[in-house]
């Protein structure tokens, strides 16, 4: 017997590169239930994206009713569902201007939230910006540098609302590089982590290239230990990033958004120069951002009416 679909109001979607998230929202912005799939948009060509959102939000949909849904992240790619395309900083991290994407089943209403350009110097972003204005509706009148640790690090400068300027960093991946496929491979451990190490790390970050070959000799002549290696290497590279951003944290308020245990490493090395900084959850800021974003389409829609 089919189940009975849910009486939410809307749906908020998070489409990365690995894993599709996916929220039933109620009309008082309450979750009235949550699916993640690993439907990411690496596995997917563009004809597959509105079969994998069915698949997962099925029993959310009914015949008679057309869902709203909002979506972040990788379905806005050149490679997703629909191009979503960019809007050019400094600008609001979202506005109502989402892009509509035709389906062929009738039940839902989708839109993709565009990602962020910077010309010069160029960079991008995608599903970053939902989780800014999740954090900026929590925070209203927030100025500093928000950054979005993963494997392309984001430095974002805000002010008065808007994203000033931004700054992308690949030490996320030249870490995964480094500790897989190079010669390192043999001494970094895959898992583990040392705080006295890191630290050391840090503090070798001027001169980073020459110090992870000391990894490798270290581990061979001192017996470092792959949970060391694999903590100092992360200094180093973090160390590296932390110098050539340095006006995006020095003397400003700094909030980390992200994976607790990699931003909980940021915010070490940041104390370690001096700097304080809070972290906040991205998986919570992220649906914050979607609701902003609904709630941006209803009274931009509200503004329509009375226009017309």
């Amino acid at each position: 017997m089919a189940r009975k679909p849910f009486s939410g109001q809307w749906i908020a979607a998070d489409w990365g590169t690995t894993n599709l998230r996916i929220w039933l929202i109620a009309e008082d912005g309450q979750v009235i239930a949550h699916q993640k799939s690993d439907q990411g948009m690496g596995k997917l060509r563009p004809d597959g994206f509105e079969p994998a959102f069915l698949d997962l939000a099925q029993e959310y949909l009914a015949d008679n009713t057309q869902m709203p849904v909002i979506i972040c992240g990788m379905a806005g790619a050149a490679e997703g569902w629909r191009e979503a395309g960019y809007n050019a900083a400094p600008c609001a991290p979202i506005s109502a201007n989402m892009v509509p994407v035709a389906t062929q089943d009738t039940r839902i209403s989708v839109k993709i939230i565009p990602g962020i350009k910077q010309l010069s110097p160029a960079d991008v972003m995608r599903g970053e910006e939902t989780q800014i204005v999740g954090f900026l509706a929590q925070n209203p009148g927030f100025s500093g540098a928000i950054c979005l640790p993963g494997t392309h690090t984001k430095w974002v400068e805000v002010a008065d609302g808007a994203i000033r300027r931004f700054q992308t960093f690949m030490t996320g991946e030249i870490f995964n590089l480094l500790s897989k496929s190079s010669v390192l491979q043999h001494v970094i451990g895959a898992k583990g982590w040392d705080d006295t190490a890191f630290i050391t790390g840090l503090n070798g970050s001027q001169k980073p290239t020459a110090q992870m070959f000391e990894l490798r000799a270290a581990a061979l002549l001192a017996g470092l230990s792959p949970i060391a290696a694999r903590s100092q290497l992360s200094g180093h590279l973090i160390g590296a990033e932390l110098g050539a951003v340095r006006p995006y944290w020095q003397d400003k308020k700094v909030v980390l958004i992200g994976d607790q245990a990699l931003a909980r490493a940021y915010q070490t090395a940041l104390s370690h120069i001096g700097c304080h900084a809070t972290i906040e959850s991205g998986d919570t800021l992220v649906l914050a951002g979607l609701c902003a974003a609904m709630a941006m389409l209803e009274e931009n829609g509200r503004g329509a009416d009375h226009n017309s």
